[in-house]
């Protein structure tokens, strides 16, 4: 990591010298010491028309005046040894987190956007899903079976529901996490990996898993919902969709449990309680 992100910044006309880690998980994420800058380095073998797609979104959010982070105003993706490179401007974030209320407003913004002409991908968690769950390697072959076996009914399941809302651009993981404060106090969203054409029902069950089991509650969620101006919980497919959401961020979990022993705890106390279906269960962040 350390050699990509030394060729990349030399690349970008950047120093790395003191460069810290903040996140480490899906991409490695990197605060430059000597600029306000974060590096984001795509997992090798990450396929680099995603991330060039990427960057051409954000390029174009800001165009139209979108609230997104920025990106560097550099040539970019750069690619290091098959990773794909890319610059971020830092935004210093306050001691409180950003909360799901403040989440309603952008996330209204984008699903009345017009898309744009990119070629977005179309949001499919059950093709992500499969994805994972033929990648699992540290699980039980009992416990792949039952997630298998989930993503089969839910499939089914899935098909019989009756969207309520129009397709178009969806965040795909927005969350409390994937948003960030400006020094003016403004609310952006960040993490545009999994934006994709869909229907604003998968980013609104996101964001109401991620209160339910991350410890927020039911009125953190209903701040959002008023905010919005529709709870997803009264709408008669919510329930499939959130167990298909939740069947993800499981697999997704288990399938790179082997490059983070210390999660498998974690994803094995969620499929314990998905196998009750317990809808309640608080889960740890990973």
């Amino acid at each position: 990591m350390q050699r990509v992100l030394e060729q990349a910044c030399l690349a970008a006309g950047l120093s790395s010298s003191g460069a810290r880690l903040l996140r480490g998980h899906t991409n490695a994420v990197i605060l430059l010491a000597r600029d306000p800058v974060v590096v984001k380095i795509a997992r090798r073998g990450s396929r680099l028309d995603d991330v060039t797609r990427t960057v051409a979104f954000v390029r174009w959010l800001t165009t139209v005046g979108f609230p997104t982070v920025s990106l560097l105003p550099v040539g970019q993706p750069v690619v290091v040894d098959h990773h794909a490179v890319t610059f971020w401007t830092y935004l210093p974030q306050p001691d409180y987190p950003v909360t799901a209320v403040q989440l309603a407003s952008p996330l209204n913004t984008l699903h009345s956007l017009t898309p744009p002409d990119l070629a977005l991908p179309a949001h499919d968690n059950l093709r992500a899903i499969r994805r994972s769950i033929s990648e699992i390697t540290d699980l039980a072959g009992s416990s792949v079976e039952f997630l298998s076996d989930c993503a089969d009914r839910l499939e089914s399941e899935l098909k019989g529901v009756d969207f309520a809302r129009q397709s178009g651009v969806i965040q795909g993981d927005p969350q409390h996490r994937n948003a960030l404060h400006t020094a003016d106090g403004v609310v952006v969203l960040c993490d545009w990996d999994t934006v994709a054409i869909g229907q604003p029902e998968w980013d609104l069950v996101t964001v109401e898993i991620h209160c339910r089991r991350f410890g927020h509650g039911k009125r953190h969620y209903e701040q959002f919902a008023d905010a919005y101006g529709w709870d997803v919980r009264r709408w008669s497919g919510y329930r499939t969709l959130a167990q298909i959401r939740e069947l993800r961020m499981i697999t997704t979990n288990a399938r790179k449990a082997r490059h983070s022993p210390g999660s498998l705890e974690e994803v094995k106390h969620r499929i314990e309680g998905a196998r009750r279906h317990d809808t309640e269960l608080e889960w740890r962040i990973l």
